[in-house]
């Protein structure tokens, strides 16, 4: 049964009917509504025990109505990790990492791309395009080539390597542009009504949001429905920060939390693409596009987020803060954390982990709470980034010279 009642304006509140396919209104995004009250006597929290670990375990609040257009590569509830050796470092005794890194394509992208393509498949579009600067074109062709449709993907020339491979790899037509993402994001504007496309670029369409929303909602179980006092989530279009915020007040309206205490929102973005730190800085609500963007975490080189408000917002209404991490530290916490914990933590994560130090330094975070961090991707996704010059030994080998290094 779906549960779905209409599609909503962000900006003004418009409603939206939700049996047909939409983009944006007023060039912003929109929400997808739900019949919470008639949820709530379907299903409990209790039910979910005996459904199967995936993010589909959360149906009624997800807008995909047949289960036989749910298109899915297995996406798992990710792991939620403790970090107490990197905890111990920054200074926190309740530090953990939510690895997004072990889903189907590996990265978060999987979660909003299987929403936005199994809704698609739905509707009845055939054709999809998207701008992506990283992880989201190779989520695309993935989901895109397990139900059958076409997917265009325009990335900027310099987009990590594997992230190219793997979209054409999928049989995406992929292309690379000159320019940054906005650039690609204009190409597919211009070109949707000539090529037919039904454009899945970030918050251009309301069901990636849903898709990331899971995030929030397995948080919240995973935490046995008390939520985390901190959560820092690396931002570039933002979509998952929404989201999450979207999911708990959702459960709240179900009652399913067991404390009204929400988390502080933290969203993190680093120095060298930093639109949304700096419009919460200047106290303003839009943010203005970042000049000269730049930065080694492809997934933050955002300069114009469609969704700032909503990002803002969410930031605001949880007493967060919105921070951007100096660009020289991103890649350093990125391998620390690595080699202190032994998970794949990719450039964008290593923007949190920055801001956190930060934070603890300022005292904003204290040591007992309970922190999360969500590592959107696997760092193996980012050869450019992590490349090391290795040693080479030769043989024999003089083992005193070696133990002595």
């Amino acid at each position: 049964m779906a549960f779905t009642t209409h599609l909503e304006a962000a900006i003004d509140g418009t409603k939206l009917a939700h049996d047909r396919l939409q983009t944006t209104h007023e060039g912003r995004p929109l929400w997808v509504r739900y019949d919470l009250e008639a949820i709530g006597r379907e299903v409990s929290r209790s039910d979910l025990i005996h459904r199967p670990s995936t993010m589909w375990r959360y149906r009624e609040l997800l807008p995909v109505e047949d289960d036989a257009n749910v298109v899915s590569l297995g996406e798992g509830m990710t792991p939620l990790l403790r970090a107490d050796r990197l905890g111990a470092e920054l200074g926190l005794r309740n530090l953990f990492i939510k690895d997004e890194s072990q889903l189907p394509t590996g990265s978060f992208k999987s979660r909003g791309l299987a929403m936005a393509v199994s809704r698609a498949k739905e509707l009845g579009a055939t054709r999809l395009a998207i701008p992506t600067a990283g992880n989201a074109g190779g989520a695309l062709a993935a989901y895109a080539a397990r139900a059958g449709m076409e997917a265009w993907i325009f990335m900027p020339a310099d987009t990590p390597e594997v992230n190219q491979a793997e979209a054409a790899y999928y049989g995406a037509r992929a292309f690379l542009v000159d320019g940054l993402i906005t650039d690609c994001g204009a190409i597919v504007r211009e070109g949707t009504p000539h090529m037919g496309w039904w454009d899945v670029s970030t918050l251009k369409e309301p069901y990636r949001i849903e898709g990331k929303k899971t995030m929030g909602l397995e948080l919240a179980e995973q935490f046995a429905w008390d939520l985390p006092d901190v959560i820092l989530y690396p931002t570039g279009g933002g979509t998952g920060l929404i989201g999450m915020w979207k999911a708990f007040a959702e459960l709240a309206a179900l009652g399913w939390l067991d404390s009204d205490n929400r988390p502080r929102m933290v969203s993190c973005q680093a120095a060298g693409c930093a639109p949304i730190a700096t419009a919460f800085e200047a106290g303003d609500r839009f943010a203005e596009p970042f000049p000269n963007a730049h930065t080694a975490a492809s997934g933050l080189r955002v300069p114009a987020a469609v969704g700032d408000f909503m990002i803002l917002d969410a930031v605001r209404e949880s007493g967060g803060v919105a921070m951007a991490a100096d660009e020289h530290r991103l890649l350093w916490w990125a391998q620390r954390a690595s080699a202190l914990e032994g998970i794949s933590i990719c450039p964008e994560a290593g923007a949190c982990l920055g801001v956190l130090e930060e934070m603890v330094a300022q005292g904003a975070v204290d040591p007992e709470e309970r922190v999360v961090i969500f590592n959107t991707g696997a760092a193996q996704k980012y050869l450019e980034v992590i490349r090391s010059q290795l040693p080479q030994l030769t043989t024999p080998v003089d083992w005193q010279a070696l133990a002595a290094e």
